[in-house]
């Protein structure tokens, strides 16, 4: 099983238009809502795939109740941890030419306690030997290190932990040696302090933090595609897609992808090439929506 931990969830509401000019009225085609955070997108493309995951997540306030509700309409089974606050409510407008705005609220105040509980709700729940997928941003009031305490107490049950995160939070997490890093470009970029123009110069980012004791660095490229480096491989793969409609959550299922082969007792490049067909999946689909195995159809991931 792979349990998924996201201390900051939304309710992510997504809103088609024609093209967004700002100061002006404009009027929706359509709008979607669904589950959002990065650690519950991974859990809703697990689920979609009919794998078994648990996702832990706060709950506060109307969005909160609403986000449950969502999470039991797409069948992801979920861990509340009742907190005082009320989760975030984002908005991601949507053009035809699948560029998307994202408009992300900071989310509740986390005390000591509810830090706590949703970490002590996530060891609960992990198997050893299985994966922990912490995800996303930190509330304000949560630690810096939040990541990195679960990382450390993880490795005691003997359970395995993947963090997709950045910033801060990825930094203090990546001087814990979780056993994945998945961040982006952008992200691996601040992590390392330079500036990766080519491939290659994100492959000896990516080899020196595996050199470091990061077992697998995985970092997705956009539209290119996806990068995995480890002790012994160093794979890059893209799928190619005619009809792009939102990048929103693309990069979570990409990780839910390469999490589940991985899982399932695949190479670290095979799972990267499922992962990347996932990702690829995920980006025909409007809004956050996440790929079904009818979705998979047609998409293949070069390596």
């Amino acid at each position: 099983m792979i349990t998924t931990l996201t201390p900051n969830p939304s309710v992510d509401r997504a809103i088609i238009i024609d093209a967004l000019v700002r100061g002006e009225v404009i009027r929706a085609s359509s709008t979607r809502i669904d589950p959002g955070g990065k650690g519950v997108n991974v859990s809703r493309a697990l689920s979609a795939q009919s794998c078994e995951t648990l996702a832990v997540v706060p709950v506060g306030g109307p969005e909160g109740h609403l986000l449950a509700e969502l999470l039991d309409d797409a069948g992801v089974p979920h861990c509340d941890v009742v907190i005082a606050g009320s989760i975030r409510m984002n908005i991601s407008v949507l053009e035809p030419d699948g560029t998307t705005t994202k408009l992300n609220e900071p989310g509740p105040f986390l005390d000591e306690r509810a830090c706590d509980a949703i970490v002590a709700a996530t060891l609960e729940s992990a198997l050893p030997g299985g994966w922990i997928a912490a995800c996303g941003s930190l509330p304000p009031g949560a630690p810096a290190d939040l990541y990195a305490q679960l990382i450390v107490s993880a490795r005691a049950r003997g359970s395995r932990v993947a963090v997709d995160s950045s910033g801060t939070p990825l930094a203090e997490a990546v001087r814990a040696l979780p056993d994945l890093i998945k961040p982006n470009h952008e992200e691996l970029e601040e992590l390392v302090g330079r500036e990766l123009p080519t491939l290659g110069d994100v492959i000896d980012a990516a080899t020196h933090l595996v050199e470091s004791g990061i077992a697998i660095v995985a970092v997705s490229l956009g539209r290119h595609g996806a990068l995995l480096v480890s002790a012994t491989e160093v794979a890059h793969a893209r799928a190619s897609i005619t009809d792009p409609q939102s990048t929103v959550g693309a990069g979570d299922c990409m990780l839910a992808g390469l999490l589940h082969g991985l899982n399932s007792g695949l190479s670290a490049t095979d799972a990267l090439a499922l992962g990347v067909t996932w990702g690829a999946a995920a980006v025909t689909l409007p809004g956050s929506s996440v790929p079904t195995r009818e979705n998979l159809r047609g998409i293949d991931a070069t390596v």
